[in-house]
């Protein structure tokens, strides 16, 4: 789902009828209030943001977006009438993807949000397995356990079984679903 934060409906029609008619599920939001709401229910793959919006501004939300983990890798492009060097520089600066500016081409948008998705799903893929927390270091591509830099022999299942748990932060499991999803039980 890519969600689409445009206050000018006009803008906001068009780009995700533009979206949806490629194949890319869309969603458009006027107020950056409505845009949070929808956040916490369902986490996009990608974020469309203007940044002269009612209620505060896409700087801010951007902000926000890089300040939480949950939606810190959120690939989001800034779509947005602000053309000066200075804002592209401070948009892409807090960690935008990219920066398109109005007016624009409906084809050029859809192909810049595919090449981000590209990247995106690329760096996901890479980071697969993957996990650190403090001190810890867990990578299932190698099978190996580091504590504080160093190795620590561990048998396979309990490797996966942590990968498990870190898999799925804050989250609880019964011991069926444990051994279902460890053991395949």
């Amino acid at each position: 789902m890519i969600y689409v934060l445009e206050d000018d409906r006009n803008i906001r029609d068009l780009v995700v009828y533009s979206l949806n008619s490629v194949g890319l599920n869309a969603r458009g939001f006027e107020l950056p209030s409505e845009f949070r709401k929808a956040v916490e229910n369902e986490l996009p793959e990608l974020v469309l943001l203007d940044i002269m919006l009612p209620e505060e501004d896409g700087v801010a939300v951007l902000r926000r977006l890089r300040g939480r983990e949950v939606t810190r890798d959120i690939p989001v492009i800034m779509l947005t009438a602000k053309g000066e060097t200075y804002d592209k520089v401070l948009g892409l600066e807090l960690g935008a993807d990219d920066y398109i500016v109005k007016p624009f081409d409906a084809k050029e948008v859809t192909a810049r949000i595919k090449a981000v998705l590209r990247r995106s799903s690329a760096k996901e893929e890479e980071n697969k397995g993957v996990y650190d927390f403090d001190n810890l270091h867990l990578d299932m591509n190698r099978y190996e356990l580091k504590v504080k830099g160093k190795v620590v022999e561990a048998p396979p299942k309990e490797l996966e079984l942590l990968a498990c748990l870190a898999g799925h932060p804050n989250r609880v499991y019964t011991r069926d679903q444990l051994l279902d999803e460890v053991w395949g039980f």
